[in-house]
This record gives structure tokens, sequence and C-alpha cells, in this order.
């Protein structure tokens, strides 16, 4: 009977005891569960304020002596059409020359090769020119076909477009999207008579750059557009708030 009686109070303490686990399990559940997540967003236009441009030209001759005079000559011509147009030199790099030696294949009537005859060289070079004069650069660009009516054989590269503030652009634009969230997480406290608590988590978007009014889609890893001179950045931030 003893043993009986010992055994109903142990399993009743036990009983209350899970109770008690279970009660304050389920109420930390709910506790922790009393959050709300939002997003706020930070936008901006802006306008580049950098501009790449880069160039090339080549000549072909029998000779690499002569290729190399031919591309002399051809390279001052542009020196002196850039200056011309308000280039400045610090603003021009001319890279390393690239030569290739050129063949011309025939073949025999069963169209097997027969023999690769050699043809001369030709030779290659780069000019790059950055400045901060975006609206000349860009203008100039759409002109340098007068360097190829003039007897150079220069192929223009479409203009790049960058910003040097962009670290500063992307510290305001994270205030004004955690401002945004803010507002929001408020808004919504607000509206459920509950009273916003401590921020318990903050997570930030990507950095998203696109032309603007273009129709670009945004990347997982982030957009970074050099081909619009007017640009739209954006940036998401996330913030978890315990609700009271």
């Amino acid at each position: 009977m003893l043993k009986n009686n010992l055994n109903v109070i142990i399993l009743s303490i036990a009983v209350v005891i899970s109770a008690y686990l279970f009660s304050n399990a389920f109420q930390n559940r709910n506790k922790s569960s009393d959050t709300i997540s939002v997003t706020g967003l930070g936008k901006k236009d802006f306008v580049s304020d950098l501009i790449v441009w880069n160039g090339s030209f080549s000549k072909k001759s029998s000779t690499l002596k002569e290729a190399y005079a031919s591309l002399d000559i051809d390279r001052e011509k542009i020196k002196n059409y850039l200056t011309g147009k308000g280039i400045k030199p610090v603003e021009m790099v001319f890279s390393a020359v690239n030569f290739n030696k050129d063949f011309e294949t025939t073949y025999n009537e069963n169209g097997t090769t027969r023999q690769q005859i050699f043809t001369g060289f030709t030779l290659t070079q780069n000019v790059n020119i950055q400045s901060k004069d975006v609206n000349k650069i860009e203008e100039i660009s759409r002109q340098s076909t007068e360097l190829i009516n003039s007897g150079v054989e220069f192929y223009s590269s479409a203009p790049e477009y960058y910003y040097t503030k962009l670290a500063e652009l992307k510290i305001k634009m994270i205030a004004e999207a955690t401002k945004d969230a803010s507002t929001r997480a408020k808004s919504i406290a607000e509206n459920a008579d509950a009273t916003l608590g401590n921020l318990k988590k903050s997570d930030m978007g990507v950095f998203q750059i696109i032309g603007q009014n273009s129709s670009e889609d945004y990347s997982y890893g982030g957009s970074f557009n050099t081909s619009s001179k007017n640009k739209t950045a954006t940036i998401t931030v996330k913030l978890v708030y315990q609700v009271n």
C-alpha cells in the first residue's frame, strides 16, 4: 500500500513538472514569435562623374620595321586629334603594341591544306581615355570617325560611365533604407495596437545600379551598370523588431 501511494506521489510530481515545462516552453515560443519583419528601400538617381573611353588602331606591313613606323605615324595623328579636341595628355594612356604574324592558307584540289604563306605583320595598339569631363569625352567619341576620314584605321568602343562617390552614396542610401524600414515597423505596430520593442536583427540587401528608366533586371549578386550616364541605385535593409 505504501509503495502504491509513493508511486502515485511520484507520478503526480512528474505530471506537475511536465505541465510547468510545457507551459514555459509554450510561453517562450510565443515570446520569440512576437516579432515583425520589415524591409525598407533606399533609392537614388545620380549622374556619372567619370567616363572611360577606349579605342584601338592597327597597321599591317610586310616587315615589322615598316609596320612599327606606320603605327607611330597613326599614334601621333591620334594624339594630335585628341589634344586638339581638348583632351589632356595625362588623360590618355597608350597600351603596349601587340603584333601578329599573318599567313595565307592555300589548299589542294581535294580541300586539304597545301601550305601557309607568310603575308606580313599586323600591329595593334589601344588608347584609353579617362576623364571627369563626361559630356566632352562623350561628344568626342561620337566624332571619332573623323580619324578614319584622315586615314587612321581607328576602332572606337562605347564609353563606360562610373561614379567616384559610390561609397558616400551607399552610406546615405543605407540610412534612408533603415529609416524607411523603421517607419514601416512603427506603422504596423500601431495599427496592431502593439508597442515596438528592441531591434533584434538587421540584414542589408544587395546594392544595385541600373540605367535610369531602363528595363534592366536586378541581379542576385548585384547589378553594376556602366553603359548609362544617368543611373539609379537601390538597396534594401531588412529589420526584425520585438513586439510588446
